[in-house]
């Protein structure tokens, strides 16, 4: 056998791997059944063996997605998309296949309608070579993953992760990971849907652990409104409402069907209408009121269940100037937007709110001010409310480190801390969302405390407690730890949502 291939054994063949700077890969590994027909809007189903050895020296399939489309195309430029039936499938970069290692497993973001688990951001190499195996995975995206038709095959896409999740228990332990010490972490959708599989009666027992990065347990969709986009979708398209039809329509048109209706929703945003979506701004979610998800996450976190699962949450300081930055909307906004985007959320006095956060900053451009409330209520709020759930077990960060791309406009905005906790700062496409040469000592400091997380079940800060203690990480702020941070716009929040 060549000195950089590897191969091993698991219940549906032999894999053939390679080995390069120490770090074992098996890439493009099916979790699932190939796709077909109606199989596309049906729950996964267990691969079918092989015989021979199946190489896995290359990443596989993507699932269909559109594409980031508009200003952020501008910051996310490494998007891969190679389509084709094997899609459910897995990556793995192991420290050696004869070990027992902690085992991470990420879910990838996109607002549930893009991203795939072989992005350069999301390279496990990092975490191989510091003796933690990392697997990344794809599941189905938009109305192949979320769409609800009324009948018991929803959360598709949430089904799909518990399949991988499941395909870990199952075979990890032939790459060298530990079945009984696995940390499920994500991202954005990725940290939302961690939150969904920490309330998930279908998910208990597959994770002891979970990171959940600017994404928790507060945004689903409930089954009404999940409904009624299907049947705005299936009027838009032309056919009836069922699975039967959508599985007839040509994966373009209806990736193109789903990206009209969703500008078509964010013109006309009617609560009426659309509910949830209208301030949750995602056409497709997860589904609330089936066995997979029966109720909001937190919701259900809070009355128990993901029970004993340690977590570390937390979010980014401007995340909202991701969406708001690059088209330069950010810059068009006047400060009384501010008062209607609180109002919007709840927040009782929206006057003394933006004043709050204003911080005494009298000229402080209106964008801003909205970024600030946005960034809370989508962000950072949940992952307060979540942290809340489990005194003792919790462990919060904010990333504050701000990028230098587009002359400095994005701030610490959304997904820039993922090539820092991936140590992958050199990854494609990179620099368009850092800005040229990050700082690869904030990166060590911030991969190391996910390694040390993920196998010793603390990142080196304190928990969640009375001191409400958050670690930031950011440009001077090594091993900074601070009590109650921006307790003063928390406090706003108090008894919202």
């Amino acid at each position: 056998m060549d000195a950089s291939s590897v191969t091993v054994d698991i219940t549906p063949g032999r894999l053939r791997g390679t080995v390069e700077n120490g770090v074992t890969a098996f890439l493009g590994v099916p979790y699932a059944a190939p796709l077909s027909g109606q199989d596309w809007f049906l729950p996964a189903q267990p691969v079918p063996g092989w015989d021979g050895v199946r190489d896995a020296t290359a990443f596989g399939a993507t699932v269909p997605k559109p594409g980031y489309q508009g200003p952020v195309a501008r910051i996310l430029t490494a998007e891969p998309d190679f389509p084709g039936p094997e899609c459910l499938n897995l990556n793995v970069w192991t420290p050696a296949t004869d070990g027992s290692a902690p085992v991470f497993v990420w879910i990838h973001g996109g607002a549930f309608r893009n991203g795939s688990g072989r992005s350069g951001y999301y390279n496990g190499s990092a975490f191989a070579r510091d003796g933690v195996v990392c697997v990344s995975i794809n599941y189905r995206l938009g109305a192949y993953g979320f769409l609800d038709t009324g009948d018991e095959h929803t959360n598709i896409g949430l089904r799909d992760q518990i399949a991988a999740l499941e395909w870990v228990r199952d075979h990890i332990a032939a790459f060298g990971g530990d079945p009984s010490r696995v940390t499920v972490a994500g991202e954005s959708a990725g940290g939302m849907s961690v939150g969904s599989l920490l309330s998930s009666p279908r998910a208990a027992g597959l994770f002891s652990q979970a990171v959940l990065q600017s994404g928790a347990g507060h945004h689903a969709l409930t089954r009404p409104t999940a409904q009624a986009v299907t049947a705005a979708l299936a009027e838009r398209l032309g056919i009836p409402p069922t699975r039967e039809a959508f599985a007839g329509v040509a994966a373009d048109d209806l990736i193109a069907a789903s990206s009209a209706l969703d500008i078509e929703v964010q013109q006309n945003p009617d609560p009426a209408r659309w509910g949830e979506i209208t301030t949750n701004v995602m056409l497709f979610e997860p589904v609330i009121g089936d066995d997979v998800l029966p109720r909001l996450p937190i919701d259900g976190i809070r009355d128990g269940a993901g029970d004993g699962v340690r977590i570390l949450v937390g979010s980014n300081a401007e995340e909202m100037l991701f969406f708001l930055a690059p088209g330069g909307v950010v810059d068009l906004m006047p400060p009384e937007a501010a008062l209607g985007i609180a109002a919007g959320y709840g927040l009782p006095d929206p006057a003394a709110a933006a004043a709050v956060y204003r911080d005494g900053d009298a000229d402080l451009p209106g964008g801003q001010l909205v970024s600030r409330i946005m960034t809370d209520w989508f962000f950072r709020i949940p992952a307060v409310r979540l942290a809340e759930t489990r005194p003792g077990l919790a462990y919060v960060y904010r990333f504050d480190h701000r990028s230098t791309a587009l002359d400095g406009a994005l701030g610490a905005c959304h997904a820039v801390e993922l090539p820092f906790a991936f140590d992958a700062l050199g990854a494609d496409g990179v620099e368009a969302l850092t800005g040229p040469n990050p700082p690869q000592v904030l990166a060590d400091e911030m991969h190391s405390a996910w390694v040390r997380f993920t196998r010793d079940g603390d990142p080196g800060w304190p928990a969640y407690g009375a001191a409400r203690s958050v670690r930031v990480f950011g440009d001077g702020a090594e091993g900074t730890v601070i009590d109650d941070l921006d307790g003063a716009t928390r406090v706003l929040w108090e008894g919202v949502r």
